[in-house]
C-alpha cells in the first residue's frame, strides 16, 4: 500500500501543484480586489469567504456572488477563476485517468490488493507457481474438494483466465515471476496458514528456483515440483524438494505395466482419477514390435521401460543428431506414409506418437491407422485445449503430461499414503491385482473411487482415540460400518494400514487398531463423509462398536436410565 501511495503522489505532483497554485492565486485576487457592501461602502472579502467562493466556483457549482454583489473588477477576476479552475481540474483529472491506465501503476495496485488478500487468509492454502494446463486442472480439483489455493503466474492472460474461471472458491492470482522471492513472500510463502508450495511453471529451471527459494525461506513447508528431465530432478532433490513429479517417467512405467499386469494399470488409473471421472475400462496392448515416433524426453522414457518388458521398438526421429538417437533410427517425422512403411507399419503391433507437436502426433496416428487398421495407437497430447480433436481421433491410449502431473500431485496432497500403496502394490502379481479390481468395482458405481487416509490420533480421530485411552477395543470394521446401520458396511475398501512404518496391504476387517496407525481407503464420497462422522462422534463409534445406540443428550440419558 505504501508503494501505491508513493507512486500516486509522485505521478500527481505537478497536477496537484497546478491546482493548488490556481486556487491560491484566485483566493488572493478576491481578497485584494476591493468591492462594496450593500450600503455602498468600500469592502474587501476576507479569506474565509474567498476560499468558500473559489471552492464552489472552481467545482462549477456556482451559488452566486457572496456576500454582496461584485464590482466589475471582481467579476473580471471571477472570469479568470472560472477558466483557470476548469483548465487545472481538466489537467488533474486527465493525469489521474492516465495514471489509472498506466501498466506500472495497475501492476502495483494489483500486487497490493493480492498481498492484502493473502495476508488476510484464515484458512489453510497451497501456493501454486504456474497456471498452465496442469496448474489450472489442479486448482479446479482442489477447490472442488474444499481446499484453498493461491496462484502466481507470469502470463497475464492466464491470470485473467483464472479470474473468470467458475471455481468453488475465490483463488487470488498474481501476475509475477515465481522465481522472485518477494512475489513468493507476498503470495504467502511465510504465511502461517500456507500448507505447501507446488511448482508447475512448465520450465525446469523456474521450478528449480522455486524449490530452492522455498526451502531457504520456509524450510518447514513441503515442496512439490514438476520436472521433465533427470538432471533437473536430481538438482531439485539435492535441495530437499519433497516430491518431484516427472509425467514422462510416470506414463512410461504405467504403459509398460500394461504388458504384464493390465489390472494393476487399471488400479493406478482408478486411484489417481479426476473427481467424478468415469471408470477406465481394461485395455491390453498387444505384444510384438512397436513404432515409436519421437526420441525426446518422452520417447527415451517409453523406450527404456518397454525394453524392461522385452518389447521391441522401431524409432522414427526427425532430428537424429539433436536427440542422439541410436543407430538404426529412421529419419523422418512419421507423418509421411513412406516413413511409416519403411518402419514396416503393416506388421507391427502398435504405434506411439510422442513428439511435442499435437498436430504431428494426430497425423502420425491417422496415417498409420490408414495403413494398418488393426494397430494399437498411443498418442501424446501436449495441450488440454486439444481434448476435442484427440477424442474424435479415437486413440486407444492418450498421454497428457499436464493431467498426469496434476493427478500425481493431487494424490500426494489428498492421500499421502497412496504413493506408498501404489509402490508396494506394483510388486504384487496379476492375481492380486484382479482381486483388488473386483473388490473396488463392487463398492463403486460408474465413477472412479475417491481416496483418503486417516491417522488414529487425538486430532484426526478424537472419538476413536478416546476409546483406545479407555482400553476399549476398536477394529477396522468399526470404522467401515454404517453409523445408521452397523450391520451394513460403508462402500469403501481399506487399501493399506501402516503401523510403526511397516505397511500392510488390504488389511482384514478384524484388525485391531492402535494409536498412531495410518489407514488408506478408497470408495464413494458418501463413505468418506460417514467415516468422518464415526471417528469424530462418540455416540457413532459406540454404536458401530457395540450395537447400542446410546442417547446423546443428558436429558435423554436420564430418561433412558429412569425407564
Amino acid at each position: 500500500m505504501q508503494n501505491v501511495i508513493y507512486l500516486l503522489l509522485r505521478r500527481m505532483r505537478l497536477p496537484l501543484i497546478v491546482v493548488i497554485v490556481t486556487y491560491s492565486v484566485s483566493v488572493l485576487g478576491l481578497v485584494l480586489i476591493p468591492g462594496v457592501d450593500d450600503q455602498g461602502n468600500p469592502w474587501r472579502m476576507d479569506f474565509f469567504h474567498a476560499i468558500y467562493f473559489v471552492s464552489f466556483l472552481g467545482s462549477t457549482i456556482g451559488f452566486g456572488e457572496i456576500p454582496y454583489p461584485f464590482t466589475d473588477a471582481q467579476r473580471m477576476w471571477t472570469l479568470f477563476i472560472i477558466y483557470a479552475a476548469v483548465v487545472s481540474w481538466l489537467y488533474a483529472i486527465g493525469s489521474i485517468l492516465t495514471l489509472i491506465q498506466d501498466a506500472g501503476f495497475r501492476r502495483v495496485v494489483a500486487f497490493s490488493n493480492f498481498a492484502r488478500k493473502v495476508r488476510n487468509r484464515q484458512e489453510p492454502f497451497y501456493l501454486l507457481c504456474g497456471y498452465g494446463d496442469a496448474g489450472s486442472w489442479l486448482v479446479r480439483e482442489l477447490t472442488e474438494r474444499g481446499f484453498h489455493c493461491v496462484v502466481i503466474e507470469k502470463d497475464q492472460q492466464k491470470i485473467l483466465s483464472l479470474q473468470v474461471e467458475d471455481l468453488h472458491d475465490d483463488v487470488p492470482g498474481l501476475c509475477a515471476d515465481a522465481t522472485d522471492a518477494n512475489s513468493l513472500i507476498a503470495a504467502g510463502l511465510k504465511h502461517p496458514k500456507c500448507r505447501g508450495v507446488i511448482g508447475l511453471t512448465g520450465d525446469d529451471h523456474y521450478n528449480l528456483t522455486v524449490a530452492i527459494t522455498s526451502k531457504l525461506l520456509a524450510p518447514e513447508l513441503p515442496v512439490i515440483c514438476q520436472s521433465d528431465s533427470k538432471d533437473a530432478a536430481d538438482n531439485m532433490a539435492s535441495f530437499g524438494t519433497d516430491q518431484i513429479v516427472d509425467p514422462f517417467e510416470i506414463f512410461a512405467s504405467r504403459f509398460a505395466m500394461m504388458f504384464h499386469s493390465p489390472s494393476m494399470y487399471l488400479v493406478y488409473e482408478w486411484m489417481t482419477a479426476v473427481h467424478n471421472a468415469p471408470l477406465t475400462e481394461l485395455k491390453t496392448p498387444p505384444h510384438g514390435t512397436w513404432i515409436l515416433c519421437g526420441f525426446g524426453r518422452f520417447g527415451k522414457a517409453v523406450r527404456d521401460y518397454l525394453a524392461t518388458e522385452h518389447v521391441k521398438t522401431r524409432l522414427i526421429e526427425a532430428d537424429i543428431d539433436l536427440t542422439q538417437a541410436p543407430e538404426g533410427t529412421i529419419e523422418g517425422r512419421g507423418t509421411e506414409a513412406h516413413t511409416l512403411l519403411e518402419a514396416d507399419v503393416k506388421e507391427v503391433a502398435g504405434v506411439i506418437a510422442g513428439t511435442d507437436n499435437d498436430s504431428n502426433n494426430l497425423s502420425i496416428l491417422i496415417t498409420a491407422r490408414d495403413l494398418n487398421p488393426e494397430l494399437f495407437t498411443v498418442g501424446r497430447q501436449n495441450f488440454r485445449s486439444n481434448d476435442a480433436i484427440f477424442r474424435a481421433a479415437r486413440i486407444d491410449l492418450t498421454m497428457q503430461p499436464a493431467t498426469i502431473t496434476a493427478q500425481q500431485i493431487l494424490s500426494l496432497l489428498l492421500a499421502p499414503l497412496l504413493d506408498d500403496f501404489l509402490r508396494i502394490a506394483n510388486e504384487q502379481d496379476e492375481g492380486w491385482a484382479n482381486l483388488l479390481v473386483s473388490r473396488v468395482a463392487g463398492v463403486v458405481e460408474e465413477v472412479a473411487p475417491g481416496t483418503w487416509d486417516i491417522e488414529i490420533s487425538p486430532l484426526q480421530t478424537p472419538a476413536v482415540f478416546d476409546c483406545l485411552i479407555r482400553e476399549q477395543e476398536i477394529r477396522l470394521q468399526h470404522l467401515c460400518s454404517d453409523p445408521r446401520d452397523r450391520d451394513a458396511m460403508l462402500p469403501c475398501v481399506p487399501l493399506l494400514l501402516k503401523r510403526d512404518g511397516i505397511p500392510t496391504l488390504l488389511p482384514d476387517m478384524d484388525r485391531v487398531l492402535r494409536g498412531g496407525d495410518q489407514l488408506l481407503f478408497c470408495g464413494r464420497k458418501e463413505a468418506k463423509e460417514q467415516m468422518d462422522h464415526v471417528v469424530h462422534d462418540h455416540q457413532a463409534i459406540d454404536y458401530t462398536r457395540t450395537g447400542i445406540d446410546r442417547p446423546s443428550g443428558s436429558v435423554w440419558r436420564w430418561l433412558t436410565s429412569s425407564s
